[in-house]
């Protein structure tokens, strides 16, 4: 068995990356350094013990990324014909692996697929989870692909010891009406849970992908780049694999089709928050040797806790969230109390400015406030000591109000019929979608699976 320094990095990726134990690193609970793990997400502390902002440039170094910068934007714009988002605008989708060969397909007119999850750890999202979705529709939208929303219940039964399978399933489907009232098209859009999908008859082809990945990952790989050892369940070491699989179109037939050759040349783009870039770097790693192409990835920036820009919201800190079951007033005392970038008194304030860098509520309106002239206006009189501490969390209150409520109606056309739908093993429809007999064929695949099923369930009566 490979040691972890003989573990091969990827081009481009630090040597330390491979042998760095993140969950070890995470438990350095005062490091100074920053900690961004699937697991800890922190800036890390000053000399004097106070929170620093994450780095996302050393993140960008470390992690071995690539920065997305203008002209890859301006390329995006030219491909797609649509204006970029705002969080691509401003940085907050800042970093990628292969997105321009994502361009370069589409651009040919080559189809691909997007991918994207979450892990259920609470009955309710905060805002900080919607951001990724929000932007995972826009690119639905812009690039009219289909979308494939894993949701990890089984990985967060592995990781949580308080939390029972009963707990985990009952999050995810609650967390699943949340996601689809982001606005997701049900023709282009599957949901599925790990728990309810792989045990059912559409996952052979999604298993047997898991089962390729497996192998060829090392429990060497899988202790030097989250850190597990002995402590760690043996479902945990597996779960890296599980993840991996829903990147490859393959393990979908029942959506792109059965045959393997081409089914195999589909590409996919994931976008997600920097912190799971560990999971997909091992996918990538492993794709090639299993004849797949590797994942596009496009990374997020955090949504800052309410406590400051040091770490990110935690459905698990009730004061560092804005949850979307938050009321109006809920929204402006937890906003009230939110960290400030102004001085001590008003008349510093007006004298020096405020710092826009580390307030809060200023960052809350870079990622939901759509007017990009009326954010920097905001900016401008702020830094410059016009606009007081107080205005500035009344007007992000006022954009946190208005989004969470919208996202309230919407929520209440979300039924659980809506959501079965969604959870339901189907043909999407897309360009590029496989022909009639194909899918006639898939279908009748699909027919004799359930018949044997159904089988078997008797024999078991």
């Amino acid at each position: 068995m490979a040691t972890v320094a003989e573990v091969r990095d990827e081009p481009g990726q630090p040597p330390a990356l491979t042998s760095l134990s993140l969950a070890e690193a995470a438990q350095q609970a005062h490091s100074k350094e920053q900690i961004i793990t699937p697991f800890d997400v922190s800036g890390g502390f000053d000399e004097e013990g106070k929170p620093k902002a994450i780095d996302y440039d050393k993140l960008v170094d470390t992690f071995g990324s690539q920065r997305i910068n203008e002209p890859l934007l301006e390329r995006f714009e030219k491909v797609t014909g649509h204006k970029p988002h705002r969080m691509l605008r401003r940085g907050l989708v800042f970093s990628h692996r292969d997105l321009n060969l994502i361009l370069d397909k589409y651009e040919k007119g080559i189809p691909f697929f997007l991918y994207t999850g979450r892990g259920p750890s609470s009955d309710s999202m905060h805002v900080g989870h919607t951001i990724p979705f929000e932007f995972t529709k826009y690119l639905q939208d812009v690039f009219d692909v289909p979308l494939i929303i894993m949701l990890t219940d089984d990985e967060k039964f592995f990781h949580t010891p308080k939390l029972s399978l009963k707990d985990v399933y009952k999050f995810t489907l609650q967390n699943a009406m949340d996601i689809i009232a982001v606005g997701f098209d049900m023709k282009k859009t599957f949901i599925f849970a790990d728990t309810e999908f792989v045990d059912g008859g559409f996952a052979s082809a999604f298993n047997t992908n898991v089962r390729e990945m497996g192998k060829r990952t090392t429990i060497n790989q899988i202790r030097g780049t989250f850190g597990f050892n002995d402590s760690n369940n043996i479902a945990e070491f597996n779960f890296p694999a599980m993840q991996s699989a829903t990147a490859f179109a393959t393990s979908f037939p029942f959506i792109f089709g059965s045959d393997p050759k081409k089914v195999a040349k589909v590409p996919c783009l994931i976008p997600c928050a920097i912190d799971q870039d560990p999971y997909f770097r091992q996918c990538r790693d492993n794709a090639p040797r299993m004849g797949y192409l590797k994942p596009a990835i496009i990374h997020a920036v955090f949504l800052p806790s309410l406590r400051g820009s040091g770490s990110k919201m935690s459905a698990s800190d009730v004061d560092s969230s804005i949850f979307l079951s938050d009321t109006d007033n809920q929204i402006k005392k937890k906003v009230g109390k939110a960290f400030s970038g102004g001085q001590d008194t008003a008349e510093l304030h007006r004298e020096i400015g405020g710092r826009t860098a580390v307030d809060v509520p200023f960052q809350y309106l870079t990622f939901f406030m759509e007017d990009d002239e009326e954010l920097e206006r905001i900016r401008v009189a702020y830094e410059k000591g016009e606009m007081q501490s107080g205005e500035m969390k009344m007007a992000c209150t006022k954009e946190l109000q208005a989004y969470v409520s919208g996202f309230r109606e919407r929520r209440k056309a979300v039924t659980e019929e809506v959501r079965k739908e969604f959870m339901r093993p189907r043909q999407l429809i897309f360009k590029g979608m496989p022909g009639e007999k194909e899918r006639q064929d898939a279908r009748g695949r699909r027919m004799r699976i359930l018949e044997e099923e159904l089988e078997r369930l008797k024999k078991e009566d």
